[in-house]
This record gives C-alpha cells, structure tokens and sequence, in this order.
C-alpha cells in the first residue's frame, strides 16, 4: 500500500510540505497557481477583539502528471484547520439540505435499502445528511471529530466525535455490524491520509456495501474560475480519473458517477468492491470529457491566468464605485469567501460587513485575515448600502433574489468567473 510522505507525518501536529503526490507518491507534480498566504477558514476572531498575530500558509496547487491529482501544495495541521469550536454547519444551506434529500431517494430507488442496513457517515457534520435516512427508517451512525457532532446527537442521530480511521471503522463494525453505506460528502477531499480512510472504508463495509463521496468536481472548478475554493481544508481536487485511480488501488471501483449541483459544481461517486456490481454508462462517459495529460496541463496554465485577470478586473469594479463615494456590504460568508476576500485583497474599507442568516455560527466574528465583520441579515434591510457584493457567487441568482423580496433596495456585484454589477 502507497504511504506518502504525507501520509507518514499525519497526525505529527505540524504543517507538512506535500513534495509526494497524495495518491500515488510520485515526485512528478507540476505547479499550477500560488495564492499567496491564506489564514485558516474557519478561525475566525471576535468583533472587537485587538488585531494581534494570526496564523497564514501559502495556497498553491500541484498536479501529478502520473495519476492525474491536482491537490495542495501544504498540508496543515488538522487541529488547526477543524478547530473543535468549528463554525461550519451543513443545515444552514439550502441547496445542501435539498442535495441530501436527493442523495437519500437516489440511493434507496437504486440499492433498495432495508430497515436493518446501516448508514455510515465520515465528517458527519450536524447530520443534515444522516437525519433523510434516519426518517426513512434505517440505522444511522455518523462520525465527526468536532464538536458540530452535539447538533446531530440533540437531533437523536448517533454520532460518533472522532477522526474516521481504520481502527474506529473496526470498532464501528464490531459494535454496530457491517454498513451497506458508508457516505463522504465534501470531506473526503480534505482527510490527511486519504489511504487510511479508504482502508477504513473497506473495513466498514459488507460485501455488497457502497461507497459514496461527493467532491467539488475539478472540471467545473476549472472551467467557472472557482480560485476561491481553494483553501487549507482543500487537500485534494478530483476529477474522475484520479477518483478512480485512487480507489483501484483499494480493490474498489467506480460504479455509478453523476453531476450534482453543490459547490457550483460536484461529482457524487458511487463505488463498490470489484464484481460486486456492473458497471453503469455514466463512468465511462464522464471520463471521456475530462482533459488528461497535457490536455490537462495546458488548461490549468490558462486557468492561472484568467485568475489573475479576474483579480484585477474585481479590483478596478471596486475601485470605480468607491471612488463615487458608494457604500458596499457582502451577502453570505462561505469558507471560500476568505481566499476571494485575501487573495484579492479586500478589507473593511472597501466592505463594511458581511450578512449572514440568524443562526449562524459566524455572526459576531470578523472574516479570517480581516476587520470585516459578520453581521445578522436583517441590518442590510435597515443600512440599505449601495451595493452588495456575493461571496456565495456560485448562488448569486438564487440569493439576490430572496434578498430582494425582503426589502434590499441596492445593487449586486457577483465577484466570478467575470465581475458584473446586476
């Protein structure tokens, strides 16, 4: 079994260089694009609190040209990147809650599950996606190493506080049994040693078990200039091929693929143990629109370029309604809202705060890197700025629309793939 340097330094607590690739261990990675030094995401400080020395590391991609991974250049130390007070909640998000409703009713129609399977979920979250199967009557258990976890166990959905590695997918079985599903949806991308999860996984489940991760897809991050997902928590970028490609090397394969919606633009893989079932059309033809080789390297060369385009190009929108005497706020603060804020180099002169809706976890903070701060969503209805700038861009038509019908009488600024004021 592959264990890349990476993988020999997890759990080390320190910061690691990532000279190997992840997957296959080859040297043969080829730089793509530097962000500069990027805060983490999720630590976010208090309003008010003093400005005094805060954490960055350098946001650089990578690509292996023998197994096709586009993947961080560093990886940091999970303590610090999944903080225990994680403010990250899946339920808070609509377009989440909808795709785990799908999720749920895709899988029941294809595999048929009964009452006694059991459902697993690695980085379970608040149990937004647990709680579909929980109501559809089946045995659920999640496994989230923050303390989000206590949302789910209030919800009564069994959770786990814990890394998901293969000593606690043993454990798992020999309390539980084995699983028919074992679920990652945005965090198998952001595990360490992704070779031991996948080993956890294996452990986990029956013989006729599946596998199912969604990933923010490469192919549509490229395409839609989607710089601002990349971030720490962001160790690996998949496409198809290095999907399958890292996976085979467990005795798993691809069975199923489809494109979902999440993240401006996810693939939600469904694999399984090799025999155990055929496998469907989608694969293959999912993988014959991917660029590989120096296909594939000529398109991340011109996706570094058009980044910085779009930098500037965001900068002198900006620059022409500040210097009119405009007042801008910003709508929604994501986890990808702190590399588009830090990379372009936006700060609470150029935006007065950031709106979020009652009940997130980030009201009463500042945005990492910033003295941007993060308000209720009502205050934008109240202040009614001159413009509002959309850090969920990827959602910009859904979101200006409702805060529209609430009152705001402003202007919209969606930030990506090209900067329009609407």
């Amino acid at each position: 079994m592959i264990k890349s340097s990476l993988a020999l330094a997890a759990g080390s607590g320190s910061s690691v260089v990532i000279d190997h690739c992840q997957v296959c261990d080859s040297t043969d990675l080829e730089p793509i694009i530097f962000l500069g030094y990027l805060p983490p995401v999720n630590q976010m400080r208090t309003i008010g609190q003093v400005p005094d020395e805060q954490q960055a590391y350098p946001a650089g991609m990578l690509f292996c040209k023998h197994c096709q991974l586009v993947q961080l250049g560093l990886s940091v130390d999970p303590a610090i990147i999944f903080p225990p007070s994680y403010p990250y909640t899946s339920g808070t998000t609509r377009i989440l809650r909808d795709n785990f409703a799908n999720l749920y009713n895709a899988v029941d129609k294809k595999y048929e599950l009964s009452s006694s399977d059991l459902i697993v979920d690695i980085g379970s979250n608040d149990g937004t996606l647990l709680s579909n199967f929980k109501n559809g009557g089946h045995r659920v258990l999640g496994v989230e190493p923050t303390d989000v976890g206590q949302i789910a166990r209030d919800r009564e959905i069994d959770t786990i506080q814990d890394y998901f590695l293969p000593l606690v997918a043993k454990n798992i079985r020999e309390k539980y049994g084995p699983a028919k599903i074992v679920t990652a949806a945005n965090c198998f991308a952001h595990i360490e040693d992704v070779h031991n999860v996948v080993d956890g996984v294996i452990e986990l489940l029956d013989d006729k078990g599946i596998f199912i991760s969604e990933n923010h897809y490469l192919i549509p991050l490229l395409e839609t200039l989607q710089y601002d997902t990349i971030y720490h928590e962001h160790l690996r970028y998949y496409s198809l091929h290095s999907l399958e490609y890292l996976l085979g090397l467990h005795g798993l394969e691809i069975i199923n693929a489809e494109l979902i919606p999440t993240h401006g633009g996810s693939i939600r893989v469904y694999s399984a143990k090799k025999g155990a079932y055929q496998i469907d059309e989608s694969v293959k033809l999912l993988k014959s629109k991917e660029p590989t080789g120096e296909l594939m390297i000529n398109k991340l060369k011109e996706f570094k370029q058009s980044v910085l385009l779009s930098k500037l190009r965001l900068l002198r929108l900006l620059c022409e309604i500040k210097e009119t005497g405009a007042r801008i706020c910003a709508i929604s603060a994501p986890s990808r809202a702190s590399t588009l804020v830090n990379y372009v180099g936006l700060d609470d002169g150029i935006l007065d705060y950031v709106v979020e809706i009652k009940g997130s976890l980030k009201i009463g903070k500042y945005l990492p890197g910033t003295l941007i701060p993060v308000v209720e969503e009502s205050i934008i209805f109240t202040d009614q700025p001159d413009f509002a700038l959309i850090l969920s861009w990827h959602i910009a038509d859904e979101l200006a629309q409702k805060i529209r019908a609430n009152g705001f009488k402003g202007k919209f600024i969606c930030p990506l793939p090209v900067p329009r004021i609407f």
